[in-house]
């Protein structure tokens, strides 16, 4: 459950903190002792949509990214006692939606794709109105059911057009921003709308939309001219920034759709560290996680925070990590 459920604010939930080999245990709002003055916070100012839509016969629809022409990416669901499941079972076919309008599911997506989850689909009405009147966050078997929206928004969320929150950035207080601005710690921004959740069941992370503004890309790139660190809030940020940077480390302004897989073998050119969250021990994003901080640092991070009892997924505990050991 948030944090706010529990008896504190977003910004006092624990925060490890990984330096080399070095584990220390404080508050998300302890951050702005961690970092110096000249080091940039990166994060995404994506909006979580209302994109679960419940319909007849125990299903459901989870709406994820936008396509080009009109089109989008969905997951049908089965719900079940206390949670949902993929609808493996799916085939091409049109299926009613509660304000009138019908979904046609066209092809799976990717294309390639070795089980039947997501689905390349059409909507003969509007999205935004849909979700609008009949959407609600999505939710999974650990979360508390009927949260109101705002408890899936960041700080930062000015974009509309996540399927899910990008989670590492939830701790973060309007508070806590302005003190970390105050003592001279930079934050830009960019947009990577995430998809519906897939990594936890091992499956590689699938294209994405995202923009990375010339004044973000500025940033970056002045700050590691001056020497300072360039800290990516979220596995999101990692992959957006690493997707438009070069083989010299520089970035360039971008938007698009990223396929960029970051892993072990993924030279880290982009960032310095990162904040995040908590992951299944099946989850790809892991992967990404050795990629910047190293395998032996990563292992021995997630076996503490199961020692001391980290709370985990989108409103648990936080994970600084900020360099390879």
């Amino acid at each position: 459950m948030p944090p706010e459920m529990r008896g504190i604010e977003r910004d006092e939930v624990r925060l490890m903190v990984v330096t080399g080999g070095h584990i220390s245990h404080r508050r998300f709002t302890d951050l702005v002792d961690e970092l110096v003055p000249g080091d940039l916070l990166v994060v995404n100012d994506s909006e979580t949509l209302p994109a679960a839509v419940e319909l007849e016969a125990s299903r459901l629809v989870h709406f994820s990214s936008a396509l080009p022409g009109g089109l989008r990416v969905v997951e049908m669901r089965r719900s079940g006692a206390n949670s949902s499941r993929p609808d493996l079972e799916m085939r091409p076919g049109t299926i009613d939606m509660p304000d009138g309008s019908s979904l046609e599911l066209l092809a799976p997506f990717p294309v390639d794709a070795p089980i039947r989850r997501l689905w390349v689909a059409h909507l003969d009405g509007d999205v935004d109105s849909l979700l609008r009147e009949h959407g609600k966050p999505i939710t999974y078997a650990h979360s508390i059911q009927d949260l109101p929206l705002e408890s899936y928004q960041t700080v930062f969320a000015t974009t509309p057009g996540a399927a899910e929150m990008p989670s590492a950035g939830r701790p973060f207080s309007h508070r806590l921003v302005t003190e970390l601005v105050v003592k001279g710690i930079a934050i830009a921004s960019l947009t990577l709308h995430t998809g519906v959740s897939s990594l936890e069941s091992g499956e590689a992370p699938y294209p994405e939309r995202y923009r990375v503004p010339q004044p973000t890309t500025d940033m970056v790139n002045l700050t590691r001219i001056r020497g300072g660190r360039v800290i990516a809030v979220g596995t999101t940020v990692v992959r957006a920034l690493e997707t438009v940077t070069d083989d010299r480390g520089r970035i360039q302004a971008g938007s698009g759709w990223t396929e960029l897989v970051v892993g072990p073998d993924t030279p880290i050119r982009a960032v310095d560290g990162m904040i995040t969250g908590w992951h299944e021990p099946s989850s790809t994003h892991l992967d990404m996680l050795v990629a910047v901080a190293g395998r032996g640092t990563v292992a021995r991070s997630y076996e503490t925070a199961l020692l001391e009892g980290y709370l985990w997924h989108e409103f648990g505990d936080s994970h600084l990590l900020l360099a390879k050991g």
